[in-house]
């Protein structure tokens, strides 16, 4: 338990035996981090619990507060004052921040995990991408990559059993089509005349790939089975995926094929429990699942009249494999269009009896790329899709993991390409970078100084000028528990370019080695190593690079 647990421990026994208020959970006990100097007289941690006190007990919010202000003592409290209708701002001791900054120079990125009990570990199933493998990743997978991937690292870090997965639709009639494109792309390139189709792809990927198969198999390609294009087209473009993904910095632990769910009969069993749970009806020669009774706008066709499975019959069958696979918590990242689908899918959950599993759906927006002041136009019909790949091969991995993570998911994403090509301060990647190298560069010159050698006792020396940056450090270990909550994994990207802006401040106000002041500029390099890493903590948390020269 660190210092700001003590507090927050003993201030809710406190509320529970002077007001027989149930504590926990039931009020804001927050750590500020006032970085302006007009705003010091705002305290350190802030609570509302008077007034929510007052408002369960019926009284003045401001006596409660009086009394809380009077009463309550912490040997790491210096004062509480009240401010407004009754908040408390609680001012922390210098010795307090003395024993922050040794326990997170002692426990290095520990610090900010939780100590979570045998009960407490999740087994999440986090499903993230899922593209149909009939193409190259657009410009809109790298957001929900992003997000898949990042929400994985942080509930990992915290403790959690965490099973990345991207769930290949390799059945049904999109294949079909896939198939039916190349081989007439194939058609082309061996000189017949023959047009595509409207309903088929477009995209000039697959005259690129119908120049490899014919490559691979010769001119008889034509002579193979329909099904043979199918698996070809989508065995190469899956393993396209899987490259870009790597280079984007993402590894699934599963890759989950639908088709096996159709060949194990997983479908068909799926479809009989619905059937035994009495969620069903026929119609019209179809069997139909009653998903209107969870909510959806229309009953959805699990079997069609020729006896043919719906992917949502597939979804059944998915979400029982899930269950099976144990795991108590399931995630999804999907992008906003795909709206409906989670009233289905909890439709589904609870149609098969698994109204105790969390099923926890985050939807993105879609992602707008500006070049030179202007919206870049894309066509899926013209096949003028600019790929995941291109964002990569033109702004590099890192720029493109934090470019994508640093909006709220539910808000329109502007990926700004000209900022993103940006190699100084503008570029937040690069101030983010370059923050972590200056504390790099740092500690490299203090090593060719013996006597600037520091060590946890060179904690006692800190001064205000400190306080900001460990508040601002130990903070981190809140934002990532509320991430792991409320799933708002933006908050990380933008706690990233705060944490610089204070370094930053720190550096030019200060002096870091002043061979004047040996005592002072131990503390203040004891600070510099903290720093550095959390910004390493939270880069990797984020996936990007941590250089220590640019």
């Amino acid at each position: 338990m660190n210092l700001i647990e003590n507090i927050k421990e003993s201030f809710n026994n406190f509320l529970q035996t002077k007001f027989e208020f149930q504590a926990q959970g039931a009020y804001n006990l927050e750590f500020m981090l006032n970085i302006e100097e007009s705003k010091k007289d705002f305290g350190d941690i802030s609570s509302n619990a008077a007034m929510v006190i007052a408002k369960q007990l019926k009284k003045n919010p401001r006596e409660i507060a009086q009394t809380i202000s009077q009463e309550f003592t912490n040997a790491y409290i210096k004062k509480i004052e009240i401010a407004g209708p009754g908040f408390l701002n609680f001012f922390l001791t210098d010795a307090a921040y003395i024993e922050l900054c040794k326990d997170i120079f002692n426990k290095k990125e520990n610090f900010f995990r939780p100590n979570l009990t045998e009960g407490e570990i999740k087994n999440y199933n986090l499903e993230f991408v899922s593209a149909n493998p009939t193409g190259p990743l657009h410009l809109g997978h790298g957001r929900g990559g992003i997000i898949g991937d990042v929400f994985g690292n942080i509930l990992k870090f915290m403790g959690h059993n965490v099973t990345k997965e991207f769930y290949i639709n390799d059945a049904g009639n999109q294949i079909n089509k896939l198939g039916m494109s190349l081989k007439i792309r194939c058609e082309q390139e061996l000189g017949k005349e023959i047009a595509l189709p409207e309903e088929s792809y477009h995209g000039e990927y697959l005259i690129e790939l119908a120049k490899e198969c014919i490559k691979e198999n010769g001119k008889e390609v034509l002579s193979q089975p329909e099904e043979f294009f199918g698996n070809y087209a989508k065995e190469k473009l899956l393993k396209l995926i899987q490259q870009t993904l790597k280079d984007y910095g993402i590894e699934f632990d599963v890759w989950f094929s639908e088709k096996t769910l159709h060949t194990s009969g997983a479908v068909n069993k799926a479809v009989e429990t619905l059937v035994l749970n009495g969620f069903t009806y026929e119609k019209d020669g179809a069997l139909w699942f009653k998903s209107t009774e969870f909510g959806d706008d229309k009953d959805r066709v699990l079997k069609k009249t020729d006896g043919e499975l719906t992917y949502i019959a597939a979804d059944v069958a998915y979400m029982q494999n899930k269950v099976g696979r144990n795991f108590d918590n399931l995630i999804m990242v999907l992008g906003q269009d795909h709206h409906s689908y989670v009233v289905r899918l909890n439709g589904i959950r609870q149609a098969l009896g698994y109204n105790q599993l969390p099923l926890d759906v985050i939807l993105y927006q879609l992602v707008r790329l500006k070049e030179d002041g202007q919206d870049f136009k894309m066509s899926k019909r013209a096949g003028k899709i600019l790929s995941l790949r291109d964002i990569i091969d033109t702004v590099g991995k890192d720029v493109a993991r934090f470019f994508y993570l640093n909006r709220k998911a539910d808000a329109q994403l502007e990926f700004d390409i000209d900022l993103a090509m940006k190699k100084n301060e503008e570029n937040p990647v690069y101030y983010i970078q370059y923050a972590y190298v200056r504390n790099c560069s740092i500690l490299e010159k203090m090593n060719e100084t013996k006597s600037l050698k520091f060590s946890i006792a060179d904690a006692n020396n800190i001064g205000a000028e400190e306080y900001f940056l460990i508040k601002k450090i130990v903070s981190l270990k809140e934002l990532l528990n509320n991430i792991s909550q409320n799933q708002q994994i933006h908050l990380l990207t933008y706690y990233l370019l705060e944490l610089s802006a204070l370094f930053h401040k720190y550096y030019f106000d200060n002096k870091i080695i002043d061979t004047n002041d040996i005592e002072k500029s131990k503390a203040r390099l004891l600070m510099i190593s903290v720093l550095r890493d959390t910004f390493k903590t939270s880069m990797k948390l984020i996936g990007i690079s941590h250089p220590e020269r640019m």
